[in-house]
């Protein structure tokens, strides 16, 4: 029997249409540059899997990455997601998420949580067993020390930077901050926000002022620390800072982000433990 198959159409004679690729774009007015609505990563206390969604404030939270029913879960535990973003509420839908805080194992107190949720936790501690029996997980009490910088003791891990009127936190040296773009390729981006030829910051001791006053507020380690002061650049070099960009993309604002800007927030009272009283070495002064 002789084939009647020709090209360009299926093996019964219907024409074949090409599927239009669709191309992922990040809205204008959306609230979060990330290309995909959730980040997944692993919690470093218990290693259960978690997945990161940026807030209404814009502020990044580690939520439970399955969905649990509305009804067992207390009204004020209860976060759900609309275009991407996670609100701190119920929408009125059978089902609801959680913050991963709420279930994580290696918290002492999670207060009054339903039988339901406490077989939820129940599981995620067995999987942080079988993590730490492996030797995949290090329990938080007995992992190593970090040793201190032996060029530099004074070079805080987490430094205080001063931009946009305003301070922040990293997460990393000020030299390890990385683009959090995306790259033609896909990837994220290699390349450091302090790239070689633009205008560094300045060390500079300032004084810690708390967001908020009482009788009853801990007296905090000094009255001046070492702060990464951004003051001087340009507003938009200050914005490259704040997106966390290097040059290249902070050029193409349409590149979408691949990750979350590694800024927290400064709070002198919660971060006490990162403040340093001296300032660092200038790396051209080191012999």
């Amino acid at each position: 029997m002789r084939s009647t198959h020709t090209a360009g159409r299926h093996w019964d004679g219907a024409p074949i249409t090409p599927r239009r690729r669709r191309t992922l774009t990040v809205a204008h007015d959306s609230p979060s540059r990330l290309l995909r609505i959730a980040q997944p990563s692993h919690c470093r206390a218990c290693g259960n899997r978690i997945d990161w969604h940026t807030t209404s404030g814009c502020h990044p939270i580690a939520l439970h990455p399955t969905e649990v029913p509305a009804g067992l879960v207390p009204a004020e535990h209860r976060w759900h997601l609309a275009s991407g973003i996670a609100h701190p509420s119920g929408d009125g839908s059978p089902w609801c998420r959680l913050s991963h805080l709420t279930l994580c194992p290696t918290r002492a107190d999670t207060g009054t949580l339903p039988p339901a949720l406490d077989d939820i936790r129940r599981r995620l501690a067995l999987h942080t067993r079988r993590l730490t029996d492996a030797g995949i997980l290090t329990p938080a009490q007995c992992r190593p020390q970090a040793e201190p910088h032996h060029d530099d003791p004074c070079t805080p891990p987490r430094p205080v930077v001063q931009l946009l009127y305003g301070r922040y936190i990293a997460a990393a040296p000020v030299e390890g901050l990385q683009c959090v773009a995306q790259t033609v390729r896909r990837t994220r981006c290699t390349h450091p926000v302090l790239a070689p030829g633009t205008t560094p910051g300045r060390w500079t001791l300032m004084p810690a002022t708390p967001h908020r006053r009482s009788p009853r507020q801990p007296a905090l380690p000094a009255s001046d620390f070492a702060v990464y002061d951004l003051a001087h650049l340009t507003f938009s070099e200050q914005v490259r800072w704040r997106t966390q960009r290097c040059p290249t993309h902070a050029a193409t604002p349409t590149a979408p982000d691949l990750a979350l800007a590694d800024w927290e927030l400064f709070d002198p009272l919660l971060h006490r433990q990162f403040l340093t009283t001296r300032l660092p070495q200038d790396p051209r002064r080191r012999r």
